[in-house]
């Protein structure tokens, strides 16, 4: 039995989810009420057998389908009110062996699952806890990056205006080259003029220079280059290195501490056939095969560790033709199967001229096996052309259709979708060996 994990409710929201389960019981008119009695007893006894093993929610299970099934909606049952007496009694006896069984049961699973609720409500506060680390180390950082960016745009401004000065300086120092060029030359004195003293009228001695020479005018010297007056430019790319940014190991995040599930995830439980059950009933068959008669048996075993595991072939006395086999006095096979605690997990028949597949009424006697045990199976066997068939009807929609199907005898289904299916959850091992009962004679 197959669930999700719920140990984030709290305990009693778990046992109520438990308890809904039961609801899915479904009585139905066409099934007769001994299989519903039959049926419960071998709740009962895989109930026995998960609680053993541990189990506590399949048997906790199991038991409120019993009470659900026998103490609200048996009654409803076309049958219930002519049914014989005996098989009521010992249902009663069985409802007052089972309730005190399922109330321990109950507070079993309350302290169970208030321990496992107490581990998620403390790791769900740890982890609350480091994500607002987190997000404490995420906004210090950002906050880090904020004042980082504020402080490279400052730089980049002061960049900027170094620069803008820069060029300013290199302008003036050009324009000042230029005006230096453009000067004309000077002449250290005026004797330098040569005047024509025949056209001024003046002797020789007029234009002599009676005074001492000036001194020569000296030039301040020029600079080698205009860039030699600009100042010099620090190295923009000698940057102060950022500070280093912490390292956050996400891969450190503790993960959840959950209760694991019960049971397989597939939903059906796995289904151990000995490979030598179908050899032995074909030799049984045979005589019947020689004649075109179909032969008919019941797979009966135990549950073991979640698996079911089929121990015995128990062949009933019956009524077979070409294409049918009707089981008879079914009393005698349900009182063997009581004595040794067995449960019933599907059947076999033979198909002795036909293909391995299920007629219509295989497909309307396999639909009551399957109604009260998901997991039963039946085993086709075809000895004329070596076939050997596992089927069940599919969950999703075979099921369903045969269930609500009120035809008998052999009448025509539609072939889409397919009312049945290969059995998947099948193992066949070859170290189990099989029991053979054989109450025909």
């Amino acid at each position: 039995m197959s669930r999700t994990d719920f140990s984030h409710l709290e305990p009693a929201a778990r046992i109520k989810q438990l308890c809904s389960q039961s609801e899915s019981v479904i009585v139905d008119a066409k099934i007769p009420l001994r299989r519903y009695f039959r049926s419960g007893l071998e709740m009962v006894r895989m109930a026995s057998v998960y609680a053993e093993e541990g189990s506590l929610e399949n048997a906790f299970i199991l038991y409120m389908k019993f009470m659900t099934l026998f103490l609200e909606k048996i009654r409803s049952h076309p049958e219930f009110a002519t049914h014989t007496s005996l098989d009521k009694t010992n249902n009663t006896k069985k409802l007052k062996e089972i309730l005190p069984k399922a109330e321990k049961l109950k507070h079993q699973l309350l302290e169970k699952y208030q321990k496992e609720y107490a581990v998620v409500v403390a790791e769900q506060k740890r982890m609350e806890e480091e994500l607002r680390r987190e997000q404490l180390e995420a906004e210090k950082e950002e906050e880090r990056r904020r004042r980082q960016n504020e402080e490279e745009e400052r730089r980049r401004r002061e960049e900027e205006e170094e620069e803008r000065r820069i060029k300013e300086i290199g302008g003036l120092n050009l324009q000042r080259k230029r005006e230096l060029n453009d000067t004309p030359p000077e002449y250290n004195c005026l004797s330098s003029l040569i005047y024509p003293t025949s056209v001024l009228g003046l002797d020789d001695d007029f234009g002599r220079d009676t005074h001492p020479s000036a001194p020569p005018c000296i030039s301040p010297p020029l600079p080698s280059s205009p860039t030699a007056l600009v100042p010099s430019v620090p190295n923009r790319d000698l940057k102060p290195a950022p500070h280093s940014v912490p390292q956050v190991d996400r891969s450190s995040k503790p993960v959840s501490l959950l209760s694991a599930g019960v049971g397989k995830s597939s939903g059906l439980r796995e289904v151990k056939v000995p490979t030598e059950l179908m050899g032995k009933f074909m030799t049984l068959a045979q005589p019947n095969t020689l004649r075109n008669i179909e032969t008919c048996g019941v797979l009966a075993g135990k549950l073991t560790q979640h698996r079911l595991v089929v121990t015995h072939l128990l062949i009933p006395k019956q009524c077979g033709t070409s294409d049918s086999c009707t089981t008879q006095q079914e009393e005698e096979l349900f009182d063997y199967q009581d004595k040794l605690d067995l449960i019933t997990l599907g059947w076999i028949h033979t198909h002795p001229s036909q293909t391995a597949f299920l007629s219509s009424v295989d497909l309307h006697t396999h639909c009551s096996y399957q109604l009260m045990m998901p997991e039963a199976i039946a085993i086709v066997c075809a000895p004329k052309y070596n076939e050997t068939g596992f089927f069940t009807l599919s969950q999703h929609h075979g099921l369903s259709y045969i269930a609500n199907c009120h035809q008998t005898g052999f009448h025509p289904h539609p072939k889409e979708p397919p009312l049945f299916q290969t059995a998947e959850h099948v193992t066949l091992e070859d170290s189990l060996s099989i029991r053979v009962i054989d109450l025909r004679t």
